[in-house]
């Protein structure tokens, strides 16, 4: 509705004192022919909007197209309206795109009805369809105002401007530099706009008013400060006399406070009529004639607008039936210059015109009522499930609080307060009062527990995700649940949400003391605690200890996945069991439904993080870089920095894994940024096992030690700490590597205590391999032989890699040379297909140190045993290692071995690849 950043002048008024500003705004776009974007900011009144004006004109002159909306404050809560506004001219288009964007995009803009679109899908649909034009003509996006920008338009705008590079697509915006926009922190190249110096204030001052005298130019002049708005403005309110006589000028008001004085002015000047058909524009926000001219109770508004028209302080459309202000200071002042009752009356008419509009209607009614009133309370509420449905949480969020406010109901005020918090969790961020709508829950109705304990729930994930204050965070969710009224029910829906949030608290906080309230709970829930928070509990709160005994009821989880919440919870019990190959179909589905935008964006981030854990420790890394890479843009994108530090931990290894200290050693630092000032010292834990791992491949054995040693004590194993488990094997690699065997063997003891090789054969594996390094004599090969027939060596390729290295290099220096080469060989064929850089020039030493050559190895590679050709063809028609050791009665972990020991002959390092490898290979290699 905005259009100008300044009154109209007359067509001879060119920009004076702009011009190096237009030069910079031309040679950014013009030095980047493959999309760029620009925001451009100042003071109201500093000609932004002018300087728009200009670089549109020129773009339209070189045949550009042009594509422009201005943010309005009374709009900024209708959701996408500046979308709708933007796309306006492209709705012909739509069909350009797939049917699942173009459908989503209809329902984002208002001409299509659907299931609500997820933010991220609309911001994709708007960025295809950019572009697609694009391809045709090159493209300007011009927005002003960004302030009064709906959210949901913001966010959509910002996902587009960081996406141009490679697109013919330039944007362009412009915000007042106080403003707390959605853009404040959004990355871009940002130009601001300087008061016009005092040789370019005078000159335009004698344009635009050439009939003032000099004495009284040099006045206005030196109170404007340079702005352009004030330049032109302040001399129309001035009288004849005023014009030319410099006693006669009254003093003036400081800037802002002046402009908003000027227009209230101009507008008391307007007939009675006009001045209501005014507000009435301002209030319903979207320039519509028709619902303007109802609610004022008919008459035509281009009649009684006339003098503000003429006045310019509004352009009237009598084709397009609009009406928008020249200045939103204009439509400000306007509504700031009417009494509360006559701003009541005209929501109120706004009101009973938009029947058929329910979310609108109901916020007038809101606007409109003082006292109160269920009925209206109500209605926001529902209102507040509309928005739900398009996807616009926050605009749900406010409905409901505005709801809260005007329930004559204690008990109704407070649950639609927690309601609002718990909605916020969902929002992707940006929601820092989350705590203080719980408070208000609370005090609204201390004795309604249910909701303030759902509202504390949300709010305490909301807390660490943008305060981070975890230890505020977790105290805040144990008084709520330990002073509810649920009586410990296990059916409560509130009581079980609140407990998988304390999981995911205390397991961030790193403190076993954290943990206690958690199973005081649980052992209080009757008649028992659900299947899926108990296994939860054992599995990810000190799983070395209790993880076991919940392995069975694991097992009956994972054979029924459910609903995305369900799968991702499942999912996280099976982390550290060592399951999450179980659910790996599961989390893709869940995955490609967060990418379509069906699934919540914390749903599709725990899944990714689950994919990446397993394709780590499965060795498929460059698709666990590229999840985690995925899960770090969602995690900007949504607002998650709390999410983040998974995904730089999973990096963080691979980094470490192949060689690359520096790299993992900036994501650490990333991490434990984070973390520390937040006392999250569980996901500080991450950044010590990355660098312990880094320091072992650099060979700095001693810094390894005392970054393993940070996570976890030499005993017992640490308790409640389950990423201990983790970083085991590297503790006692350090520890031996270090000169320190009697601090390993303390170690590897505390292993074997705890229940850790209870919990998987990876696990039991890793134990066995922790007591064989620090175990003398032959009894440390027989450990390592039960270590390595735990697994199937397929399944762990990195950690069986260096169980084998370990192997080799115990039998190599007893000299059983042959011995160590078998063992040594695989190690080194597996570092190599990772890319684990210092393992494989370590195994390769040993290699050598052992006697074996290269062309020895390149030999090995160049044959398959007549059973190796065997097994490879039933594997590369799909079977499983199970189905192919049934067939040729052997055992699925000889099966497994066998194809370890084919995929480096082939050439390649997946099973995926058999099929064409063996296409590939000459019968005269088989021998």
């Amino acid at each position: 509705m905005n259009d100008l950043d300044h009154p109209a002048r007359p067509a001879s008024t060119r920009l004076i004192g702009r011009d190096e500003d237009l030069e910079f705004v031309r040679s950014h776009f013009n030095g980047s022919v493959h999309g760029a974007a620009l925001l451009l900011s100042g003071e109201a009144g500093i000609g932004k909007t002018a300087i728009l004006d200009a670089v549109v004109a020129r773009a339209r002159a070189e045949g550009t197209r042009v594509l422009r909306a201005n943010g309005v404050q009374f709009e900024a809560d209708v959701s996408y309206a500046g979308l709708n506004q933007l796309l306006v001219p492209l709705f012909d288009t739509f069909d350009l795109l797939d049917p699942g964007h173009r459908d989503a995009l209809k329902v984002a803009v208002g001409i299509g009805g659907g299931p609500p679109p997820n933010r991220l899908l609309i911001s994709t649909a708007a960025l295809l369809l950019l572009r697609r034009i694009a391809q045709d003509t090159p493209l300007l996006i011009v927005v002003d105002d960004l302030p009064w920008l709906d959210r949901p338009t913001s966010s959509v705008l910002g996902f587009v401007a960081r996406r141009l590079v490679g697109s013919r697509i330039s944007f362009l915006a412009a915000s007042r530099v106080t403003s707390d926009g959605f853009f404040a922190s959004s990355g871009l190249t940002e130009h601001r706009l300087k008061p016009l110096d005092e040789a370019s204030s005078a000159a335009l001052l004698a344009e635009a008013h050439p009939g003032m005298s000099h004495a009284i130019r040099r006045r206005i002049t030196a109170e404007a400060h340079g702005n352009p708005l004030a330049l032109v403005e302040l001399p129309t309110a001035l009288d004849r006399e005023q014009r030319t006589a410099p006693s006669a000028v009254p003093s003036v008001l400081p800037l802002s406070e002046r402009l908003q004085a000027l227009f209230a002015d101009r507008v008391a000047d307007l007939p009675a009529a006009g001045r209501e058909l005014l507000l009435i524009a301002a209030l319903e926000g979207l320039g519509d004639l028709t619902v303007v001219e109802a609610a004022a109770g008919g008459g035509t508004a281009v009649e009684a607008l006339e003098a503000a028209e003429r006045d310019r302080l509004v352009a009237i459309s009598a084709t397009s039936r609009t009406l928008s202000f020249r200045h939103p200071l204009i439509g400000a002042a306007v509504v700031a210059q009417a009494s509360a009752a006559d701003r009541r009356r005209a929501h109120r008419a706004l009101a009973a015109v938009l029947t058929d509009q329910p979310e609108r209607r109901a916020h007038h009614l809101g606007e409109a009522t003082t006292g109160p009133d269920e009925n209206v309370a109500g209605l926001l509420e529902q209102a507040a499930r509309l928005r739900l449905e398009r996807g616009d949480a926050l605009g749900a969020m406010a409905a409901l609080t505005r709801a809260a406010g005007l329930s004559p109901s204690p008990a109704d005020e407070s649950r639609r307060l927690a309601e609002a918090a718990y909605i916020g969790t969902d929002a992707g961020g940006g929601m820092a009062d989350a705590s203080s709508l719980l408070v208000g829950a609370r005090r609204a109705d201390p004795a309604t527990r249910e909701e303030s304990l759902h509202a504390a729930a949300a709010s305490a994930l909301l807390l660490i995700n943008e305060e981070g204050d975890v230890d505020t965070a977790h105290r805040l969710l144990v008084g709520a649940v330990e002073a509810g009224g649920h009586g410990y029910d296990a059916s409560d829906d509130s009581l079980v949400e609140a407990l998988f949030t304390l999981i995911t608290l205390c397991w961030y906080s790193g403190d076993p003391r954290k943990w206690e309230p958690l199973f005081r709970a649980l052992d209080r829930m009757t008649p028992a605690p659900p299947d899926l928070l108990w296994v939860c509990a054992h599995t990810f709160a000190d799983p070395a200890r209790t993880g076991y005994l919940a392995l069975d009821r694991l097992d009956t989880l994972l054979a029924d996945m459910g609903d995305a919440t369900h799968t991702v919870r499942v999912s996280t019990c099976a982390v550290y069991p060592d399951r999450l190959a179980d659910v790996r179909e599961a989390s893709l589905r869940l995955v490609e439904q967060g990418r379509a935008g069906t699934a919540p964006v914390r749903r599709h981030l725990s899944a990714l993080i689950h994919l990446c854990l397993d394709d780590f420790y499965k060795g498929r890394w460059d698709e666990s870089v590229k999840f985690a890479a995925e899960g770090l843009g969602l995690c900007e994108d949504y607002g998650y920095p709390f999410f983040a530090c998974k995904f730089q931990f999973v990096q963080a290894l691979v980094a470490a894994s192949r060689g690359d200290a520096e790299t993992s050693d900036a994501l650490c630092e990333e991490i434990v940024g984070w973390a520390v000032p937040r006392g999250a010292h569980g996901a500080r834990a991450l950044a010590f096992h990355a660098r312990c791992l880094a320091a072992l491949g650099t060979g700095d054995f001693d810094t390894a030690f005392r970054h393993a040693t940070a996570i976890n004590p030499l005993t017992p194993l640490a308790p409640f700490r389950p990423h201990s488990m983790t970083g085991a094997l590297d503790l006692v690699e350090a520890a031996v590597r270090s000169g320190r065997p009697a601090e390993a063997a303390t170690h590897a003891a505390a292993l074997r205590d705890s229940a850790m090789a209870r919990l998987s054969p990876r696990l039991h594996m890793l134990v066995l391999a922790c007591e064989a390094l620090t175990t003398p004599g032959d009894d440390a090969l027989d450990l390592f032989e039960r270590a390595l027939s735990q697994v199937d060596p397929e399944d762990w390729v990195f950690d069986v890699a260096r169980v084998r290295l370990f192997y080799g290099e115990r039998l190599r220096r007893r000299r059983a040379t042959k011995e160590a080469r078998e063992q040594l060989v695989p190690a080194a064929e597996a570092f190599e297909r990772l890319g684990a850089r210092p393992w494989a020039e370590r195994a390769a030493a040993e290699l050598r140190a052992s006697g074996h050559t290269a062309a020895a190895t390149a030999q090995r590679k160049g044959a398959l045993t007549a059973q190796e050709l065997e097994i490879a063809t039933l594997a590369a028609t799909g079977l499983t290692n199970k189905q192919i050791a049934e067939r040729l009665f052997l055992s699925h972990r000889t099966i497994g071995t066998h194809l370890y020991q084919i995929y480096p002959k082939l050439g390649i390092n997946s099973r995926a690849a058999l099929r064409d490898a063996l296409a590939a290979l000459d019968l005269e290699d088989v021998g």
